[in-house]
């Protein structure tokens, strides 16, 4: 007998016939004899509906009472499948964060687990009972609730199945698991038997959305044996490891894409030390993270820099160079947010001279502009225009994945 911790996305549980179906596919693995943890995220757009709502009464509403309406999302799905289960006669009982030991920071909105209280889950785990737990969520140190942010759930599983010591941590979603590239949008996306945990984190930090890239990072700290599958098909899935059968074979595992980022360009910037420095730590210290980062080389005593950062801090990030205009002496920011990033992920692209370039003649074949270009040991990224960022990542994906590719 193992224990296995499942975790359910929005599309699994978002009617009654598919809470049913959740709570079978809970019961079958309890019948073969494991103890379960299920965590369940909010039902469908229950959490966009939500959102929807406290816009109407308070657009501006505090993070604490966002958190407070968010956290019920998940509470409903829960208390359903519980129902359902009880229905089919078996013991189960639904817990919030709370109350299955997550304690988090209070970083509302997007809090982070400090620690895991196991005591009350183990005692129902001891009764041989079925335990449903709400994803997403925990309490700080003032009992207060907070929310993990977007994806959250998936990082909620992970770490349970970390302090559990659990034999497996199953993510169910609407795919059959990892693929290629999203098999919704991209003609002749593969299906993955196997990914690293760094490729895995590389995709969902680049906009593969399959996994939130927190749980990945957990996942492969905590050495979790993680899959991720269809709670649909009911066939086998994607296993998520350190080390993968294949890989060296492929030199490049998926292809994804991000649309919520946005281009700042910082325009005629002095051509001095220091400068950088000041623009970065000023972003940085209004917690505005930034990815791609381009620097012309200096003339006439300036230079451009040019970087991303995501869609909604855009706006935020030129009031405040904006603000400091005159102490980092530039000429103006100009911003673009029609814009897309798209990339390729793969450890054995270190060891493969020529993977990017053959990205950027897929690119150029199509008649695609790059506007700006990144690279590390098991990734590539390209900036193009939002209009053809579906295009963009078809032809990629035909280059490496095709029959005729050279992968």
């Amino acid at each position: 007998m193992g224990l296995i911790v499942q975790k359910f996305g929005g599309t699994s549980v978002a009617d009654a016939d598919r809470i049913r179906n959740v709570a079978r596919i809970i019961t079958e693995t309890y019948r073969r004899g494991h103890n379960v943890v299920a965590v369940l995220s909010a039902q469908g757009d229950t959490t966009d509906d939500l959102i929807a709502k406290a816009a109407e009464i308070n657009p501006n509403a505090s993070k604490r009472e966002m958190d407070m309406l968010l956290s019920t999302g998940e509470q409903i799905s829960c208390s359903l499948c519980a129902m359902a289960i009880e229905a089919m006669g078996y013991p189960v009982v639904s817990l919030t964060g709370w109350q299955a030991g997550f304690r988090t920071n209070s970083a509302y909105g997007d809090a982070r687990i400090k620690r895991i209280n196991t005591e009350r889950v183990m005692a129902e785990l001891d009764k041989r009972a079925i335990v449903i737990v709400t994803g997403f969520q925990g309490v700080n140190k003032y009992d207060d609730i907070t929310t993990l942010g977007r994806g959250g759930s998936d990082t909620s599983a992970v770490a349970l199945a970390a302090v559990l010591h659990a034999d497996l941590c199953q993510i169910f979603t609407d795919v059959d698991g990892v693929y290629t590239a999203d098999p919704r949008n991209v003609a002749g996306a593969r299906l993955l038997e196997e990914i690293t945990y760094d490729e895995m984190m590389e995709l969902a930090t680049l906009g593969a959305q399959v996994l939130h890239n927190r749980s990945v990072e957990m996942a492969k700290r905590y050495n979790v044996n993680l899959e991720v599958l269809s709670s649909f098909s009911g066939k086998p899935g994607t296993k998520v490891k350190e080390v993968v059968k294949t890989m060296e074979k492929l030199h490049v595992r998926g292809v994804a894409k991000d649309k919520n980022v946005a281009r700042l360009a910082v325009v005629g910037v002095a051509d001095q030390p220091g400068i950088a420095f000041k623009i970065f730590s000023l972003l940085a210290r209004e917690n505005i993270n930034v990815d791609i980062i381009l620097q012309s080389i200096g003339r006439g005593g300036t230079k451009d820099i040019s970087f991303t950062v995501c869609k909604a801090d855009s706006q935020r990030a030129k009031e405040l160079l904006e603000e400091q205009k005159n102490v980092l002496g530039f000429e103006r920011v100009d911003v673009n947010d029609q814009i897309a990033k798209v990339s390729i992920v793969g450890a054995g692209m270190i060891h493969n001279p020529g993977v990017a370039a053959k990205m950027f003649e897929a690119l150029y074949n199509a008649g695609i502009n790059i506007n700006m270009i990144a690279t590390s040991e098991i990734k590539a990224s390209v900036l193009v225009d939002a209009a053809e960022t579906d295009r963009a990542v078809q032809v990629i994906h035909d280059r490496f994945f095709s029959e005729f590719g050279e992968n």
